[in-house]
């Protein structure tokens, strides 16, 4: 019995150094995971974290985000260490069933053993729901999942990182989690027919869900008012003097950056501006005498429709509506998401802590094309150093593609 009670607290120190151990383990994965953004993938709106059924477009049809909780029949309960592992970065489960790459396993084959391990640990201690995702329906022959491993051996390492020696420890730590755990190029890369990344454009814009996700080159950032202090406080926040999340980097921003420690963010805005950024473009907003007449026209309805919540001046309101002076998506090439923006609207949204920013509700019902292409080149002229060459046919084309009726 001596025996017995002696050995138990003989062992008991190194049960709790394990349970810490444990402990420590799962919290780093529960980081990683957030860096990896695998909630906005894996959790249907209004449903358990990451018990799948998120629905993802895609050219092909839909592809619904699995579950990943430890339920061992429709989950990852009966995956070892190494099945994950092989799953995330491979995309493969151990059945052999070949994953669609709309999961991003074709950034995650950069992910180091270690973290994908801790990954591992932290989804193993949340509790498992019995839940099946809806199963994925393509059209042939994309859904033929044999074809994906013919695909894999073309195109599931192709993603390779530029040499990271000759840059400092920040651009290397925000190397490695913009390409491999946040998958930005995903996103941010053109894709060509096959649905592979077009590498000879990495980062250089891509679209999604209709809208175009920007160009993230050094050059391209910096031209549209781009510093690293804004970036990092952007993927922090949500919010920036270039304006304020929307769409598909929503949920970015709320369930993966706002988690992640200001270091890492810097660090990633140091990667994707350089240890020697380029200056950030300044454009002082232009008088309505050196306007086109479209634009010109535009002011008027900009007062008749934006300037209560904008601000006469462009201003914007805190917690209300964003500034035009500096607004990034004005600056874009293209007006595309600018105008998509003001057929659709913007649902309100909040932000970490205590900001907001209330509706933007659509205007297809409310404003004709004529009135919309104005409107635009106004913006894009004043606030924006772009050509008013917006036209009605423009306007036209994407409230068809919208799906909003003519006024």
């Amino acid at each position: 019995m001596r025996r017995l009670l002696l050995g138990a607290l003989l062992l008991a120190p190194t049960l709790a150094v394990q349970a810490a151990d444990d402990e420590t383990l799962i919290e780093q994965g529960r980081y990683l995971a957030r860096a990896a953004d695998c909630a906005a993938c894996h959790t249907a709106e209004g449903g358990a974290p990451f018990a799948g059924g998120r629905p993802i477009e895609s050219p092909f049809g839909t592809i619904y985000g699995t579950n990943i909780t430890p339920d061992p029949q429709h989950g990852i309960g009966d995956y070892s260490r190494d099945d994950f592992y092989h799953a995330l970065t491979e995309g493969e489960t151990p059945s052999g069933r070949q994953l669609y790459p709309a999961m991003p396993y074709t950034s995650y084959h950069l992910m180091r053993r270690e973290d994908s391990d801790a990954i591992y640990a932290y989804l193993n201690s949340l509790e498992p729901i019995a839940r099946s995702a809806p199963e994925t329906r393509l059209s042939f022959p994309y859904n033929q999942r044999w074809g994906v491993a013919l695909w894999n051996l073309v195109y599931a390492d192709a993603l390779q990182p530029e040499d990271a020696a000759s840059h400092s420890p920040a651009w290397q730590r925000g190397q490695y989690l913009v390409e491999a755990m946040g998958h930005c190029g995903e996103c941010h890369t053109p894709r060509g027919w096959t649905g592979a990344m077009d590498l000879d454009h990495h980062l250089e814009g891509g679209m999604l869900a209709g809208y175009l996700a920007p160009s993230l080159k050094a050059e391209a950032l910096a031209e549209r008012g781009w510093t690293r202090d804004d970036l990092a406080r952007f993927l922090r926040d949500g919010m920036s003097p270039q304006g304020s999340m929307f769409n598909e980097m929503f949920p970015v921003m709320h369930l993966s950056t706002q988690h992640l420690e200001d270091d890492d963010l810097a660090a990633m805005a140091t990667y994707l501006l350089g240890d020697s950024p380029p200056e950030a473009r300044r454009i002082d907003a232009h008088p309505l005498e050196e306007l086109g007449d479209s634009a010109r026209r535009g002011r008027q309805g900009y007062l008749d429709t934006c300037a209560g919540c904008h601000g006469i001046e462009g201003q914007g309101k805190p917690q209300v509506a964003v500034a035009m002076e500096g607004n990034t998506t004005l600056r874009l090439e293209a007006p595309d998401n600018l105008l998509k923006v003001m057929l659709n609207g913007i649902a309100a949204q909040d932000f970490p802590g205590f900001a907001r920013m209330q509706e933007m509700p659509g205007f297809a019902s409310k404003l004709s094309d004529a009135e919309l292409a104005d409107l635009s080149n106004y913006l894009r002229e004043t606030w924006g150093g772009r050509a008013g060459d917006v036209s009605p046919e423009d306007v036209a084309a994407l409230r068809e593609e919208s799906g909003h009726a003519t006024p």
